[in-house]
């Protein structure tokens, strides 16, 4: 076995995320996006002494409860990864993956409540990110996905299963008349071209549209007529938006240097659990709001009798969680880094007429240094890289009766949960909620008590 050389392996077991585990030459070897009972074959990309990690190149068997797939994009799409695997066996799995994580870091889950699957497997996004390039050098101009097992290669996915038909529509004509201007998309390593990404919301319980349309400054170009298309279709939903945002950054994120409005307003608006959310171009907001309605009960579940107590919700972002909590908690006191997002939780508490909420910007880590009053329950949110070490350490200071910990990444949370159970908390329960199906990706939520 050398490094670049091709290996045929039979994968036996999972390990979080959907990576696959075989045995062969003595060592272990683990392969991403693979299933046990499949035999695939990978090219080794990493080796070491006792194990080695191959990059995915072809499913030589499938395994025996494998299904075909209703999306012609998947295989070569790098978005889906499991399609081929029936929703209950992949929910099958990803609790297994989760409970394996508790276990190897010797972290209890309590009482275990398995895993709550998403309302639709299918067209649930909310939002998606789309990316101009081509499928290789001199095809035509494509609008879409990174393709798997490519560095730069895009593919058209007006086909798409995880959105609605008002997304593959707007795909479909954007790609189109874009290809017909001949205009370049950009390449990252010369730093050249124009168009870069298109991302589409669109609000699931009220319908309501916002296209967004990302390019350099490289080609100053009339987007009249594109909005004029846009405008004539007809859609299921409503198109109540569309902006253009000009980024010359070189990082290939989408950064809002300069946004500007071609058509109605700059903000979708969105209800949840019978709560209005305006929700931003740039605000995070789950991507899966059936999923998200399933994922915050968990949450006011959890809390259980709550009217009279202080609730402090950290990583709060557009405060989405502390204001389904707020009519049943005496105050919610919000923290988020991202000033925009606390202008925007601030916004929509007046929207929906929350007078105990309090949202406040800055570095979790340092602002909970200077909130004078103490919570009874903590919910913590944190992004994928988990709970800072500063502001766990203050978290453990408050000495909170109760946290209950949302989590979209299971191997950051149970390192987390170490700390905390080391430092007196208790795990009472746990449930793994899936907001990704097709996806490796699940939300855990987890209920600590102060001994």
């Amino acid at each position: 076995m050398k490094k670049g050389s091709d290996l045929s392996v039979k994968i036996e077991k999972l390990q979080f995320p959907s990576t696959g585990i075989g045995y062969a030459e003595d060592k272990t070897i683990y392969v991403k996006n693979a299933f046990p009972g499949q035999t695939v074959t990978g090219r080794v990309k990493r080796k070491k002494e006792d194990y080695a990690e191959l990059k995915l190149i072809s499913v030589d068997e499938r395994a025996d409860y494998e299904i075909e797939t209703p999306c012609s994009h998947f295989g070569v799409c790098g978005g889906c990864s499991s399609q081929s695997i029936p929703y209950e066996k992949q929910l099958e799995f990803l609790s297994e993956e989760v409970k394996e994580l508790f276990r190897e870091a010797n972290v209890d889950t309590g009482e275990y409540l398995g895993i709550q699957g998403s309302p639709n497997q299918w067209e649930y996004r909310n939002k998606m990110e789309f990316t101009f390039g081509d499928e290789a050098k001199g095809e035509p101009l494509s609008l879409g996905m990174h393709m798997r097992g490519k560095s730069f290669g895009i593919l058209t996915v007006d086909e798409c299963k995880l959105v609605d038909e008002d997304y593959r529509k707007i795909i479909r004509l954007t790609a189109d008349y874009f290809r017909e201007k001949d205009l370049p998309y950009y390449r990252i390593m010369k730093a050249e071209g124009y168009l870069r990404h298109l991302v589409i919301r669109k609000a699931q319980n009220t319908g309501e549209i916002l296209v967004n349309l990302v390019t350099t400054t490289q080609i100053d170009f009339d987007l009249s007529e594109y909005v004029k298309l846009l405008r004539e279709q007809s859609y299921k939903g409503n198109l109540v938006s569309i902006i253009h945002t000009e980024n010359n950054s070189k990082s290939d994120a989408v950064i809002p240097e300069k946004v500007n409005v071609l058509f109605g307003k700059d903000y979708i608006r969105e209800t949840l659990l019978g709560l209005q959310f305006n929700i931003s171009p740039f605000s995070f907001f789950q991507t899966n709001t059936k999923g998200a309605e399933s994922l915050y009960s968990i949450v006011k579940e959890f809390m259980g009798d709550s009217e009279e107590k202080i609730v402090f919700d950290l990583y709060c972002g557009t405060g989405t969680i502390g204001q389904i909590v707020a009519p049943n908690a005496k105050k919610v006191i919000g923290i988020e880094l991202i000033e925009e997002a606390v202008e925007a939780a601030r916004e929509n508490a007046k929207l929906n007429g929350l007078n105990n909420c309090e949202f406040i910007a800055g570095d979790v880590a340092e602002i909970i240094k200077t909130v004078k009053v103490k919570p009874d329950i903590i919910i913590l949110d944190p992004p994928r890289t988990g709970v800072h070490p500063k502001a766990l350490d203050y978290v453990i200071k408050f000495n909170a009766p109760e946290i209950i910990y949302v989590s979209c990444n299971p191997k950051t949370l149970v390192n987390d949960l170490r700390v905390l159970t080391e430092k007196g908390y208790k795990v009472i329960k746990t449930k793994v909620k899936d907001m990704f199906p097709n996806t490796p990706h699940a939300e855990t939520v987890v209920r600590l008590i102060k001994q």
